[in-house]
């Protein structure tokens, strides 16, 4: 796995290395030493697949609060999507960035996501499916979001027509929360 730290301290872009003959390749896409090597959160707590019929459907910005916090590592294993993480940390110097990744079954890239950030994305195909690991469990009561359009963030999404659950869409301004 090569790791490339983004412009946000602590998250990566992973691409794999991948060893190839004429069936296709095989790649390492986790490997709890090499994350630990790099100081990068190594525990494994929940794997969740998230199935999305249709190209447009934005999902986030989703975290959870301490002491539930998540590291998450995000892949795309069918289809595209536009992988977008916030900077949440209130003493980091990049508070309230984010990035923005084409995550893809053709580009086999995946995003490193430490505790502290939001994270959503929108589908680029129909039927796309994300695979993520995550190190702490899911708490309801510690579930929170961000809106995807807010104004504090300033993210530019892919162009087109969004499939958005209410909840996603009314979360209040960032400022409002803090």
């Amino acid at each position: 796995m090569i790791f490339t730290e983004t412009k946000l301290k602590g998250a990566f872009l992973i691409e794999l290395e991948k060893f190839e003959d004429s069936r296709g390749f095989f790649a390492l896409s986790w490997s709890a030493e090499e994350f630990a090597r790099r100081k990068l959160d190594s525990e494994l707590a929940e794997c969740n697949v998230s199935r999305n019929n249709r190209k447009g459907t934005l999902r986030g910005m989703h975290y959870q609060t301490h002491p539930h916090g998540q590291t998450k590592l995000v892949r795309c294993t069918m289809g595209a999507i536009y992988d977008v993480a916030i900077d949440l940390r209130a003493s980091s110097p990049t508070f309230r960035q984010w990035i923005g990744f084409e995550l893809s079954a053709n580009n086999h890239l995946m995003l490193y996501i430490p505790k502290g950030f939001a994270h959503g994305f929108q589908t680029l195909e129909d039927n796309s499916e994300v695979f993520y690991q995550m190190s702490d469990p899911y708490v309801r009561n510690s579930g929170r979001g961000v809106r995807w359009d807010d104004p504090a963030f300033g993210i530019s999404w892919p162009p087109g027509d969004r499939i958005i659950i209410d909840r996603d869409k009314e979360y209040p301004d960032f400022k409002q929360e803090t």
